[in-house]
Parts: structure tokens; sequence; C-alpha cells
């Protein structure tokens, strides 16, 4: 019998983990299958290029994996019985059950409302392609003159206000932001993104949290109202529930909290990886939820699973930051170089190279999905029956 291996998700970590496994497990001994709802990979660190009427490189991730020896399978998770190793999907055959040996769940995350009331009935989103089409035809709409309000000053808000500033100086766009704008950037890259909101004509609401939104704009805390015909609402993220509705042990906010190799601290044949992850990084404290995350704890994952399988020794946790990078529209930017633990440096790139750079590596992370085992050693070793291997501590 085959070791079924079963990744919930194919967005950046999740077929990162896929296409890293397959380079590392002899398909002789090992099943991998990829299980996503959307049948193609999405670029989500471009949504809002999308919503702005940008067209994105489709890429089908048949075509993705093809040869590359990981099944795909399109179909909606609904359930995950850790206890019995299943999860429960829905394809276009109905409801259907897939065991499992060893589970990577990459099921990621979707934007938080906050519980704040009118967000789900009046807001517009980028966390997802159907979300960002939908405010790509409501901007689309909108008339010379209209307003729009961007809810949340973290990097989705700063570049979804911007890139629709951009694409459309005929429209009126402000940013509601809980702090300060761009408060956790070096005093070199504030100081760009204050200019290239001026420049830009985006009015800026600071220090101001939203009690409501409706059809005519937002209510603040203080009473006061800010008018938008759209709102686009980006504060925060939540993860997909079904982690915490299963007896994995997980974190306040549904996250499956794992060791440093990525694997469940309560169930040792799952590993959760990116944003489904309460995964500790360079200092202990927990990955922030981003695509800088999720591929490398995809690899870590990947690794782990090798290891343990091949009776290998672990790879270290080495997983840190370099750079914080936040596009500006198409031809400006802020790269904010960080410590591994995240903490601004003073040092910064702004404007036209940091744009160039912030595109390379958005071209990068598409290309490496587009060549999944590209460039990555092959070495497809055996299962083997073995303890548990040590991990590499010097």
């Amino acid at each position: 019998m085959k070791h079924q291996i079963v990744v919930l998700g194919a967005g950046y970590a999740g077929a990162n983990a896929a296409a890293r496994l397959a380079k590392r497990l002899h398909p002789a001994d090992t099943e991998i299958t990829l299980v996503n709802a959307d049948a193609e990979f999405v670029e989500r660190v471009r949504m809002h290029q999308l919503a702005t009427g940008q067209d994105l490189k489709p890429r089908a991730l048949t075509d993705v994996f093809a040869g590359t020896g990981v099944r795909v399978r399109q179909a909606r998770v609904t359930a995950v019985d850790a206890e019995h190793r299943t999860v429960a999907v829905v394809d276009a055959d109905g409801p259907a059950q897939i065991a499992y040996d060893t589970l990577v769940y990459a099921l990621g995350s979707t934007a938080a409302d906050h519980g704040v009331p009118g967000v789900a009935e009046h807001a517009h989103f980028v966390a997802d392609k159907q979300s960002a089409l939908r405010l790509r035809a409501r901007l689309a709409d909108l008339a010379a003159g209209a307003t729009v309000l961007v809810v949340g000053g973290g990097l989705t808000g700063i570049e979804a206000s911007t890139e629709i500033a951009e694409a459309r100086p005929d429209l009126r766009v402000s940013l509601a932001t809980h702090g300060g704008l761009g408060d956790w950037l070096s005093e070199k890259a504030k100081g760009h993104l204050r200019a290239a909101f001026d420049r830009l004509g985006i009015t800026l609401h600071e220090h101001t949290d939203i009690a409501r939104v409706d059809p005519t704009g937002a209510l603040t805390t203080d009473g006061s109202t800010i008018p938008a015909q759209v709102t686009v609402w980006t504060a925060g993220f939540a993860v997909h529930p079904i982690a915490a509705a299963t007896t994995l042990r997980v974190s306040a906010r549904g996250q499956i909290v794992v060791d440093d190799t990525m694997r469940s601290v309560s169930h040792p044949d799952v590993y959760a990886v990116g944003d489904a992850a309460l995964a500790p990084g360079a200092n202990g404290s927990p990955l922030r939820m981003s695509c800088a995350s999720g591929v490398p704890s995809a690899y870590q994952a990947a690794d782990a699973i090798a290891a343990r399988l091949t009776g290998r020794q672990l790879p270290q946790n080495k997983i840190g930051y370099t750079a914080q990078c936040i596009s500006l529209g198409r031809r400006d930017a802020v790269v904010q170089w960080v410590t591994p633990d995240d903490e601004p440096k003073p040092s910064a790139v702004t404007g036209k190279m940091a744009a160039r750079i912030k595109e390379f590596i958005c071209r990068s992370a598409a290309w490496s999905m587009s060549h999944p085992t590209s460039m990555l050693p092959t070495r497809r070793r055996h299962t083997v029956p073995a303890d548990e291997p040590v991990a590499i501590t010097s």
C-alpha cells in the first residue's frame, strides 16, 4: 500500500508543499493528492490589480502539475476527521471522502469583518479572486467623482487604495486606518508612503475605527461619517473555519498549532502551512499571515515529512523575513528591509526601483508555481520503517 499524502489547498503554501514532496519521495511508495476548490492557481498577491481591471495569466492546476506525479483533484473541502484520517469534499460528482496517511492543511485565510455591522452586506473585498472580480465590476460602473473608501491600513489596504487611485484618478479615494499610516515602517519608508498618498490624492483618516458600514459609506466609532459609494474592507484576515471544527489543537483565531517542523502538536499525521498554521518564526514568535511565510513553511513541512518517512534527520527551522514589499500602483513601491523576526531596519528602497523589485518577486513566485518541481534537486527516496528522526541542532 502506498503512503497517501493529501494536501488541502493549492495557494502558494499548499502547491509548493505538494511540489516539494514530489521531489523528495519516490512515487513507488507514496501518492500525493492536491485538493483545491478552484481549477486554477490564483495569484493572491495581485488581487488589487485584478480588481482595478488588469488581467492575470490563467494557470490551470492540471497543467501546472502535469508530469510531476502530483494528482490534482478539484473539490471543495467541507470537513476533516482527524481521528479517522479522512477529508470530506464535494466535487462535480457530489459528496465524497478522501483517506490520508499524512495530511498537509493549507486552506489559508479570507477577509475578516470583525463583527462590524454591515460589512458582509455592503463592503467589497480583495482577499480572493471572486471578491476581486465583484469589486472590479462595481468600480467599472462608477462615474467620475464617485467616492471609494478603503478600510484597513495594512499592506492589503495600502496596495488596494493606491492601485485604485492610480487606475481611476477620476475617483475620490480615501483610506481609514486604526493607527497611523505605515506606523510600523522606518522613517524613510513612512515618508515615501505619505508622499505617494499625497501624489495620488488619497484622503487619509488615521486613528479611525469603523463602527458600521452601509450603502452610503461608513460610520466611525466617534460618530462621524465617511461617505463612500463603494467601501473596500481590508481590515484583517480570518483563517478557514474547518480546522476549528476538528479535534486538532488550534489557536484562539482557529490556526492549527504546530511545532518547528509544521507538524500539529496534537495529531502527528497532520501538518499545517501558510496562514492556516500558528507556527514559530525566527525568534519563536508566530509567523505573520503572508506569502513570505507560506512558501518557507511549505518547504519546511515537506522536508520534515520526507525526512520522517525516509528515516533521515529533520531540517532545522530557519524561517525568517528579509523585507516587506508594498506596491503603490504600477510604478511606485516601498521595499522595507526587516530583521529575520520582521522588525524594520532603517534602510528601505523606494520609487521605481522598489516597484521593479516587487514585480520581480511577484513574477518569481508565479514562475515557481508554473514550474513547481523546477530548480529543485531530485532526491526521490524510498520510504523505510524508522524510528523518529533526531532533529539537527547544530
